[in-house]
């Protein structure tokens, strides 16, 4: 295929992206008392809810949005939940039309997405990339790491913070977050979970975290387990709090949980999906390895403080 086409195929799909997506994403002015800032939100529904990144309204005591159309309308602070990195504001007037949300478990290394939000003050800017990896971990302000963030080489600047990543298709994949260097961007992903996230504070306006008391990290399975669950890799518990859960439970140092409720565990991300409002006060069934064998235990979560 000549260049020529190569290139005008890339920049339709970035245009379509841009029509379809910037009329739904506002520049924010936050006021607050260590002063003014900025950021981006897209808007997530038509009763007037958008979602930002948790860190560009924390501490706001007034925040405005405005629209590539003229709309500007005050928003109230629905709910923040500082360990996703997610907020949700709640427009006082009307707002355009939501983006279109997708799922970031489909996304592949390599694949185009698109930056759009408001960089150093610049609203309605656009910028393209590809997706350079996925499974980053970002930390946040009060420590808990977000996994499954999203790297992408589109440029990021101060501002972008709440702004859409969006696939080719013009769906909103993530919430660009940070800048981690040069060439280097970070977007906290779209999937099941942070969805549940976005409903629970909409709902309520905060996220109950379920709670076991372990600290665990990956760890590779033996040959024999690898052979017999057909996976490499299970969460290695380095720590057991006095008095948590997991100890009610006498999970103990060094067992390696494989499963809870029968789904398979690699990793602390695949755990952290469990460990949410639903897994509350709740019996769940943990598969460890441990001294050359499975075994299970019981463990009820109890709400994280």
């Amino acid at each position: 295929m000549p260049d020529e086409e190569i290139l005008d195929a890339y920049s339709a799909a970035v245009v379509r992206v841009a029509r379809k997506v910037l009329p739904g994403v506002a520049s924010l002015r936050v006021h607050g008392p260590r002063g003014d800032g900025g950021g981006s939100a897209s808007v997530l529904s038509a009763d007037g809810y958008l979602l930002t990144s948790a860190h560009v309204v924390d501490g706001a005591t007034a925040v405005t949005a405005s629209f590539g159309d003229g709309t500007e309308t005050a928003l109230d602070i629905a709910g923040s939940d500082p360990l996703s990195d997610l907020a949700v504001l709640r427009a006082r007037g009307e707002v355009p039309a939501p983006v279109e949300h997708g799922d970031a478990a489909s996304l592949q290394v390599g694949q185009l997405v698109v930056a759009l939000g408001n960089p150093l003050g610049l609203s309605g800017s656009v910028t393209a990339g590809i997706v350079s990896a996925l499974g980053r971990s970002l930390p946040t302000r009060r420590g808990r790491v977000v996994d499954e963030v999203i790297q992408t080489d589109a440029a990021l600047n101060p501002g972008n913070s709440g702004g859409v990543l969006a696939d080719s298709h013009g769906r909103m994949v993530g919430v660009n977050t940070a800048v981690a260097g040069v060439g280097v961007g970070l977007a906290v992903p779209i999937n099941t979970n942070t969805q549940r996230i976005i409903a629970s504070l909409i709902n309520t306006g905060r996220v109950r975290r379920a709670w076991l008391g372990i600290a665990a990290g990956q760890s590779p399975l033996p040959p024999a387990l690898v052979d017999r669950l057909g996976r490499r890799s299970g969460l290695r518990v380095a720590q057991v709090l006095p008095d948590s859960p997991a100890a009610v439970a006498s999970l103990k140092g060094g067992d390696v949980v494989v499963a809870v409720a029968g789904e398979p565990i690699g990793s602390a991300t695949n755990l952290q999906r469990w460990m949410l409002e639903d897994a509350i006060g709740t019996a769940v069934e943990i598969t460890v390895w441990r001294n050359g064998a499975l075994v299970d235990v019981i463990a009820v979560p109890t709400e994280l403080d």
